[in-house]
């Protein structure tokens, strides 16, 4: 526990003094943009340069398993850091291309090599737990040149909390030693008892190889172009060399297209929104994992590169559509991690599903509290929902049926520890000083408060957590009825009904015209207007008179803000436009309450959020969302303000054009019936046309051509595979 809490603090001042360990701080002025590449549980951040820690700013670094193995590899000629050319991400995120040159070249007071002579192309791709870097060389001048060209390396073997800025009082011992006229190793033997391994190969060999620098002498010709290859692996404990840059390039490629057979793809008559697709796609691809469960998306990079039961189940129920196979893997990777133990330190109840895990070493030495961890109050109500939205998009009983024990198990802790105050609603307070002291998806120690601006204290009880559950025991019911358990599903039924008349009757406050952002311990309400609100509807547990007072009231001014629908309006207490939940833009949050808007037939409303996103996706670099950005007004001419520490790539934010094209059609599946459905469908003003090209339902697989006409569509079959047919719904 921290020493120094000031005499008389809150509780809730307390909790933000602990809470300060979790925080992810901007910790400079980011020089140059980051580029990442992501494969398995190894990711790289490097700058436009290519360089790794070359520039302030920025968490660089080749990372494995929640620890830094590389901190630094930069590239200079002649001592000298190279010009940037270009620098481009494929549009399938299998790799970075860098086009630099060389600076100009004095000595003694002489030009020996000119400006722009030399052109270097750096080629950067991950394999495995393998970096793969290979220096082309050319030079474009008339003469001969000789050049010194070094690469400094070197690492700290930092914890990834580490490098998020918090401070360790001891560290394991490092070493480092040239083991061949090609090869340096680094290690690090950690206070956790495991020694890390980076190696770093060089082909050809250098002149020079030391701990921390290969130098190369070379001559070049006119026209003549050389190839360095640069190696660094990732706990490679016999050291063996690593096969070569273009096998693995190949088989990378290789894999990349193979990613996206089997799965629904989009074309659209808008060439920047196709970008936006094409890059959301290829980020999901990047960031889902094969575990032994099957496939799951981890959070984002840089700081959420791993399983996080929240984003893993929303990210999946967004994927649904297109790609149900993602849920499969969530569900069953949830599943497997599903608590059965009391262990207060990780926020751990039986029955409850992981909110994260991770294999650094400050994780196994509890100095945080993450190895396994469940301070998650909505990760157990999503599980439940997802696994019943699963059933219901493909008709997979057996499933279902294999899952239903960890269901049933969730369900009891909802019931039981997840309310325990028996008053009928989830809540949740840490039993750990270790834990997040907020376990909604609001996760910031200040993002649940008082109308007044005090923090909210004691067991809380969010708004849309109320929704989660209410929406999880209706689809737990209707799973109960797909395999035989009818008195099952009879009471789950009974259960969600009196949840949405308790709720609507706690929640709403008629004078604000929306529902509370939470219930505290005293049971007193934050009355704050915030996007909780918005989510409601996607549950599904509002009214539908007052799901439309709360969609026209996230659509005003103070809380549109002509990009996205803040988390929190303008004017309230704690209000930030440039905070991490008290203002900002999150694009899932957006795309789930379209959903919502959607589920009530708003769809202006839908068109709304959808056109302001793309709009603000339009300046983002790469067409990229990032996990939020600022929620400052739109003004003419100027695109959003953006985040400084947000993730990007980041699942959810990947997966938010697809939700937002989802709600905008209206699809709707019944394998039962073998019969899509699109319902109330419309399309935005910067669509003109849509094409659904292999959308599955069960063994059967069909073309959709959507095309606007004014504000109605006319839906076309290109292509159909199988029995499936296609309706258009008006209610």
């Amino acid at each position: 526990m921290p020493t120094n809490i000031p005499v008389g603090a809150t509780v809730a001042e307390i909790d933000a003094i602990h809470e300060a360990s979790f925080h992810i701080p901007a910790t400079g002025t980011t020089a140059k943009p980051r580029r990442s590449l992501k494969y398995g549980d190894t990711f790289v951040v490097v700058d436009t340069h290519g360089d790794i820690g070359a520039s302030a700013g920025g968490p660089d670094g080749l990372f494995h398993n929640d620890t830094r193995f590389l901190s630094q590899l930069e590239l200079l000629i002649s001592g000298r850091q190279p010009l940037l050319l270009g620098s481009n991400t494929r549009d399938d995120n299998a790799l970075l291309t860098i086009d630099l040159t060389n600076p100009e070249i004095h000595f003694e007071g002489n030009i020996v090599l000119q400006q722009d002579t030399l052109h270097i192309v750096r080629t950067i791709f991950l394999w495995q737990n393998e970096a793969h870097q290979r220096l082309a060389i050319c030079n474009h001048g008339n003469r001969s040149v000789d050049l010194r060209l070094s690469v400094n390396f070197g690492n700290d073997f930092a914890d990834l909390f580490e490098v998020r800025g918090t401070r360790r009082k001891r560290r394991g011992v490092a070493a480092s030693a040239v083991v061949s006229p090609v090869q340096a190793v680094l290690t690090y033997q950690g206070l956790d008892g495991k020694r890390r391994r980076t190696d770093i190969i060089f082909d050809p060999p250098p002149a020079e190889l030391s701990t921390r620098t290969a130098v190369y002498r070379i001559r070049l010709e006119p026209k003549e172009y050389r190839s360095i290859f640069i190696t660094a692996t990732c706990d490679n404990p016999d050291g063996r060399r690593p096969t070569s840059f273009f096998t693995r390039l190949r088989a990378l490629h290789r894999e990349r297209r193979n990613a996206g057979r089997c799965i629904t793809t989009v074309v659209t008559s808008n060439d920047i929104f196709n970008e936006m697709l094409c890059r959301s796609m290829a980020d999901l691809h990047m960031l889902i994992t094969e575990t032994p469960q099957g496939p799951y998306p981890y959070a984002g990079i840089p700081w959420y590169s791993t399983t996080f039961g929240r984003d893993g189940l929303i990210t999946a129920l967004q994927m649904l559509w297109f790609d149900p196979s993602v849920a499969r893997g969530v569900l069953k990777r949830l599943a497997f991690y599903q608590t059965k133990i009391n262990a207060p330190q990780a926020d751990a109840q039986p029955g409850k599903i992981l909110h994260e895990m991770r294999g650094g070493e400050m994780a196994n030495l509890n100095e945080v509290p993450f190895s396994l961890y469940y301070g998650s109050v909505d990760a157990t109500p999503l599980f439940i929902l997802v696994a019943g939205l699963y059933a219901e998009r493909t008709g997979d009983d057996a499933t279902i049926s294999e899952l239903w024990p960890a269901i049933e198990a969730a369900l009891r802790w909802i019931d039981g520890p997840g309310d325990p105050d028996h008053d009928g609603f989830v809540e949740y307070r840490r039993a750990s000083d270790l834990g997040l002291a907020n376990q909604g998806w609001k996760d910031s120690y200040d993002a649940i408060f008082h109308a007044d601006g005090r923090l909210a204290e004691g067991h809380i009880a969010l708004a849309e957590v109320q929704g989660y559950v209410f929406a999880a025991k209706q689809a737990a019911a209707r799973c109960a009825g797909r395999i035989g358990r009818i008195d099952e599903a009879r009471r789950l039924e009974e259960q969600a009904n009196r949840l949405a008349e308790r709720f609507e009757t706690t929640f709403w406050c008629p004078d604000l015209e929306t529902y509370a952002l939470a219930l505290d311990g005293s049971k007193e309400l934050c009355r704050v207007r915030s996007s909780n609100a918005g989510q409601l509807l996607f549950t599904g547990i509002t009214r539908p008179e007052r799901a439309s007072k709360v969609a026209a009231d996230l659509l005003r001014p103070r809380f549109f803000s002509g990009w996205g629908i803040r988390t929190v309006a303008k004017g309230e207490a704690r209000y930030n436009p440039m905070s991490y939940h008290n203002g900002s833009i999150w694009p899932h949050d957006n795309a789930l309450i379209a959903l919502g808007f959607g589920r009530y037939g708003l769809k202006d409303s839908v068109e709304q959020v959808f056109k302001g996103l793309f709009d603000a996706g339009s300046y983002m670099d790469l067409r990229r969302l990032p996990e939020l950005f600022c929620g400052f007004q739109r003004q003419r001419g100027r695109g959003p303000t953006l985040y400084p520490v947000a993730c990007a790539p980041q699942a959810w934010a990947s997966a938010t054009p697809f939700t937002l094209l989802e709600a905008s059609l209206g699809l709707e599946f019944d394998p039962q019936n073998n019969e899509i459905r699109l319902r109330n469908p419309r399309l935005p003003a910067f669509l003109e046309e849509v094409i659904l090209r292999n959308l599955q339902l069960g063994k059967s697989d069909i073309d959709l051509r959507i095309r606007r006409r004014g504000s109605n569509v006319s839906v076309d079959v290109a292509r159909r595979h199988g029995r499936v047919q296609v309706s258009v719904v008006f209610s």
